[in-house]
């Protein structure tokens, strides 16, 4: 028995291809009404269908959820104890590297909000120059208190914080 194969070239194959191709663009042309193929009237006194308004916007999309800023690892951690010094000589001794990042974060009791802004309002004059860029985090969560903590957090292109950041949590 001969075996006959069949083959077919390259070119055959391309041309089978491009009929495909050339039908579906025709077939998606068809469906417009606004396309080379749609529907045009030859006749210039036939009723014309006056433009559809566009259709509505979708909503826009739903801002991006709150995420915590970065924190590195602490250089040095301060907290209010007897015998500590104030956060103010403690901040003079201990962050004098200007790319520290002060983060002043109090935590209140139920009940001890107000108490704690007043905390870290206070915190914040202590701080004196370096507060100009602190982040201020008030939070619930126990055991209240407050801490003050300096690293290698902020802002990485040089371009520097401006101004105090606050966030209050549990608002």
């Amino acid at each position: 028995m001969i075996a006959h194969t069949v083959r077919s070239s390259w070119q055959t194959i391309l041309a089978d291809l491009s009929l495909i191709l050339f039908m579906v663009t025709a077939s998606a042309l068809a469906n417009t009404s606004d396309g080379p193929l749609g529907n045009d009237h030859d006749d210039p006194d036939a009723p014309r269908h006056a433009a559809q308004p566009p259709p509505p916007r979708p909503p826009a999309p739903a801002p991006s959820p709150i995420v915590p800023s970065a924190r590195a690892d602490a250089v040095g951690v301060w907290r209010p104890a007897p015998g500590a010094p104030p956060l103010g000589r403690w901040l003079a001794e201990v962050a004098r590297d200007p790319r520290l990042r002060l983060t002043i974060t109090v935590h209140y009791a139920p009940g001890g909000r107000a108490a704690a802004l007043d905390q870290a309002a206070m915190l914040d004059r202590a701080a004196g120059a370096r507060a100009d860029t602190a982040r201020i985090v008030i939070e619930p969560g126990l055991p209240a208190g407050a801490n003050a903590v300096v690293g290698f957090d902020g802002a990485v292109d040089g371009g520097g914080m401006s101004g105090t950041q606050l966030a209050v949590h549990g608002a």
